[in-house]
């Protein structure tokens, strides 16, 4: 298992890869997929700035919340 500063530091070179990623997708979606993906998006930041909320329950909420949502878009 790698330590835990290699870990931090690949967690943040993701984050990195994952906003670059979505900044090259989002021109090219369509008003709706935006609209659902801001929506999922907002939820899930909203639900991770309540710091005192583990990620468990951050993560059960948010497969609650966005599946119906994430349905929709999968199905599109």
């Amino acid at each position: 298992m790698s330590q835990p500063r290699e870990v931090d530091r690949l967690i943040a070179a993701t984050h990195r890869r994952f906003v670059k990623a979505m900044d090259a997708r989002v021109p090219a979606m369509s008003p709706e997929m935006k609209e659902t993906y801001f929506s999922v998006l907002t939820k899930l930041v909203d639900k991770l700035e309540t710091e005192e909320k583990p990620l468990r329950e951050v993560a059960q909420e948010m497969m609650t919340e966005a599946m119906h949502e994430v349905l929709q878009m999968v199905q599109g």
